[in-house]
């Protein structure tokens, strides 16, 4: 097979509804709901929904990459802090993400996986503002 033969299927658009609840509320219609609330009482704020998304895309990266090079930890955890700007827009400035990885796993098959995530693989990142002060950094604990 010759490479012309093959075909790259495209990414779908990502295509999101939501349906107003009340106040500054509303609902995902798709499966699972979650609700995007102003205040963050009843779900996330949609900042929050943001911070969210780019740890649990890097997170998943990061795990990905670990069970494809064959270490398996016992636990991992991972910690986002987002610092924004006092003034409209109240947009990320800076942000720091941390892990917390547990088991036998060498620090340099986490710093690789950390810098494939940030600089090829996370579509999150990638759709935010590069000039966003973006920390990553990581315990491994035995």
């Amino acid at each position: 097979m010759c490479s012309s033969d093959l075909r790259v299927t495209p990414k779908p658009p990502t295509v999101v509804d939501l349906v107003w609840i009340d106040e500054l509320r509303f609902s995902t219609v798709s499966r699972p709901g979650l609700i995007i609330d102003t205040t963050g009482t009843a779900g996330p704020s949609p900042v929050d929904a943001l911070g969210l998304a780019l740890a649990g895309c890097m997170s998943i990266d990061v795990a990905y990459m670990l069970a494809r090079g064959r270490h398996s930890p016992r636990a991992m955890r991972s910690r986002l802090v987002g610092d924004r700007a006092q003034e409209d827009p109240h947009r990320f400035l800076r942000v720091a993400l941390h892990f917390t990885i547990e088991g036998d796993v060498p620090a340099a098959v986490v710093e690789r996986a950390i810098r494939l995530s940030r600089k090829k693989y996370c579509s999150v990142w990638h759709s935010m503002r590069q000039d966003i002060d973006f920390r990553v950094t990581f315990d491994l604990v035995a």
